[in-house]
């Protein structure tokens, strides 16, 4: 294994770890030696994840967390210091992004957007981050959307708290450095079990530079380089996974 991605020892959190872009970031950590968290709202379906980690000889923890409640969130940092004493690498993952027209939007669902997207990400990155901070380091990584760069029309509550997720990754780098690293992952369309409920011809072809959707090994890779010593001099960054999209 590459000693730069060798996360033999390391403790990885990863938020809507259950499914998606979550799922195969947990697996891609635990495959190259990480004892994970995995936390989503069903714990069931954390188990089963949880499951597939241990049967390849990792550590793992499943937390059933509604991450957009502070309460929540900090129980599931208590949990995962209780078993594991640290969390080396922080992945804020979870989202949702439901379309409603803007002139329709209920104040109940515009609150849980924003709560899940960038209320429940700051309260673990920043409690997490001052935990780093005060012992031996680590690195963050929220998972945005190119939704926060570009016009999204009855979806803007969602492109609003990705926005703010990126700019607080660059205040917190600031802030938690420079025993923290801090960063952002930009996602554009990727092919996951949440892409079956797409159109088909969604599934094959995207308004993107490369023409195509993603696939999740594509995303794994940037998630790996920057909870590894390959992005050391990288922090407070906005990395775009997403084909060219504009």
């Amino acid at each position: 294994m590459d000693p730069l991605f060798d996360f033999t020892g390391k403790v990885v959190l990863v938020t809507g770890g259950s499914r998606g872009l979550g799922y195969q970031m947990v697996k891609a950590f635990a495959e190259r030696g990480a004892e994970v968290i995995i936390a989503s709202r069903k714990l069931e379906k954390c188990e089963t994840v949880a499951n597939e980690c241990r049967a390849l000889g990792r550590r793992a923890l499943a937390v059933a967390a509604h991450v957009g409640r502070w309460a929540e969130c900090d129980a599931l940092i208590a949990s995962a210091y209780a078993d594991f004493g640290r969390v080396d690498v922080l992945i804020n993952n979870a989202g949702m992004s439901p379309p409603c027209p803007s002139h329709d939007m209920p104040e109940s669902l515009f609150d849980s957007v924003l709560n899940l997207n960038f209320k429940g990400p700051f309260r673990l990155a920043s409690q997490i981050g001052r935990r780093m901070a005060e012992g031996d380091g680590g690195a963050i990584i929220n998972i945005s959307s190119t939704g926060a760069l570009m016009a999204l029309p009855g979806v803007v509550p969602y492109g609003a708290a990705k926005a703010a997720l990126n700019a607080m990754t660059v205040s917190l780098s600031r802030e938690y450095a420079p025993k923290v690293r801090v960063n952002t992952i930009s996602a554009g369309p990727f092919l996951t079990d949440i892409a079956e409920a797409w159109d088909p011809k969604r599934r094959e072809k995207q308004p993107v530079a490369l023409g195509r959707p993603g696939h999740p090994p594509e995303i794994m890779t940037a998630a790996l380089m920057l909870a590894s010593p390959a992005s050391s001099f990288t922090t407070g960054a906005l990395l775009r996974v997403d084909g060219g999209q504009r």
